[in-house]
């Protein structure tokens, strides 16, 4: 018998979700997959990365949790920025009380960690199968080859090459080429909200009296300030202990070239400028910071995609299927989610028996659908409640509300979303049971 064909799967982007895709796919024996990154060599840029229990849930399941180190989260401290007085707090770690004392050890192994993003990126590469990874390809056409002979996806790169492949995965991020060429329609906006990010020795700050160097959020009127160590203390390790100063300036000017500022070297001033009102322990870390650290991320965002696949073997995943600009903290997750469940979908539909033949086609939109059918309503979920949370906010502000004290507490109460359980669809979101759930209900579906 003649062994069939492979799939063969080409992923764009080599950030988390591409990453922990070309992990899923590559235990599936008849899939071929190839993972095209811009870059000239692996590289992560940012500072650092939350992972809480729906990202270690997944990071198990791609067997690369055990690479990931950083701080524990432990309590988040919501204060005010003028004057660091503590407006709210919220408890990260598990109950003892809640869980029982036998389930608290593995609990506190997956708690909630900030680490470095480099940390989570060497993890999965590591799990990366050789020779899947090719650097240097910047993805410039992507077009459909419609059906019959010659169907499938072709692909165009800045350096000539081309490449047809049967499946293509966008894992692109948020300025997708593959989401424009899918749905040239869909638009994204810059929301005038920009963060200026970096990475400092914790001993580099040392000096700053009575500054809390943990978990916490700084409240100013136009914007915040969001302070975490990233590594942990557990670790033994030769190079200094880092942790995470995020400026979040909420008015930034909105030009068409803001788009495109992602990742873009500052100078301190202008980071200093946009934090005159803090607190002078502030203005003490952050002058701290060496000159030439600081990167600048203009956010952008665009309206919820009703589809995030198309052609019937193209799919988007991560930042490339939901552009929220990081509203919920959770990227990296849901783009791995994403990616495992691509990799069982088509397990799913792949025959198990038979001449030998398949139909590669069949195959792949079968798995669309599935995916469609999972991760769609996941990410339209997310749009609602923002919009939902958006117009309480609205509703919650007071004509009164004109002194910065009302003001931060105001701002703090909205978000009270993540305490009391109300965001575990999200933060504590286990992508194997929800598969579980799909494939019991498709099989209770057809008794």
């Amino acid at each position: 018998m003649t062994p069939s064909p492979s799939i063969s799967v080409a992923i764009i982007g080599g950030g988390p979700g591409g990453l922990g895709t070309a992990i899923a796919l590559s235990h599936l024996p008849f899939v071929t997959v190839t993972l095209y990154e811009q870059a000239p060599e692996p590289r992560e840029v940012g500072a650092g990365i939350s992972i809480g229990r729906n990202a270690w849930n997944v990071l198990n399941l791609l067997g690369a949790a055990e690479g990931v180190r950083g701080g524990r989260l432990g309590t988040s401290w919501q204060r005010n920025g003028r004057t660091g007085e503590v407006v709210r707090t919220d408890a990260n770690l598990v109950d003892a009380n809640e869980h029982g004392q036998k389930h608290v050890e593995e609990d506190l192994r997956f708690a909630s960690i900030r680490a470095r993003r480099t940390r989570l990126q060497a993890a999965l590469l590591e799990k990366v199968p050789e020779g899947i990874i090719q650097f240097g390809k910047k993805l410039v056409e992507i077009r459909d080859l419609g059906e019959g002979e010659g169907e499938g996806v072709q692909l165009r790169f800045k350096d000539g090459t081309k490449t047809t492949v049967d499946f293509v995965v966008g894992a692109d991020g948020i300025r997708s080429i593959v989401r424009r060429t899918l749905f040239p329609d869909h638009h994204l906006h810059v929301t005038g909200n920009t963060a200026f990010r970096v990475l400092i020795p914790l001993s580099s700050i040392a000096h700053v009296k009575d500054f809390p160097a943990e978990n916490g959020w700084w409240h100013g009127l136009n914007g915040h300030i969001y302070f975490a160590p990233v590594d942990d203390e557990s670790e033994d390790q030769d190079e200094p202990r880092l942790f995470e100063v995020t400026v979040r300036s909420y008015n930034e000017p909105i030009s068409p070239d803001r788009a495109a500022t992602w990742a873009i070297p500052v100078t301190n001033e202008k980071v200093l400028s946009r934090t005159g009102e803090y607190d002078p322990r502030i203005q003490a870390v952050l002058r701290a910071v060496p000159e030439g650290s600081w990167r600048e991320f203009a956010m952008v965002a665009g309206p919820c995609l009703p589809e995030i696949t198309a052609w019937d073997k193209v799919a988007l995943i991560g930042d490339a299927s939901h552009p929220l600009s990081g509203a919920f903290g959770s990227g990296a997750a849901f783009a791995m989610e994403d990616g495992w469940i691509l990799a069982r979908a088509l397990e799913s539909e792949f025959p198990r028996s038979g001449n030998g033949d398949i139909d590669k086609a069949q195959t792949v939109r079968n798995a669309l659908r599935i995916f469609q059918r999972i991760r769609g309503p996941y990410y339209e979920r997310m749009y609602d409640f923002l919009a939902s949370r958006e117009k309480h906010s609205q509703g919650t502000r007071k004509e009164g509300d004109s002194d910065f004290e009302s003001i931060i507490k105001t701002r703090v109460a909205g978000l009270g979303f993540v305490a009391g359980g109300k965001m575990d669809w999200i933060y504590k979101n286990d992508i194997e049971q929800v598969w579980k759930e799909y494939v019991a209900g498709e099989q209770a579906a057809r008794l």
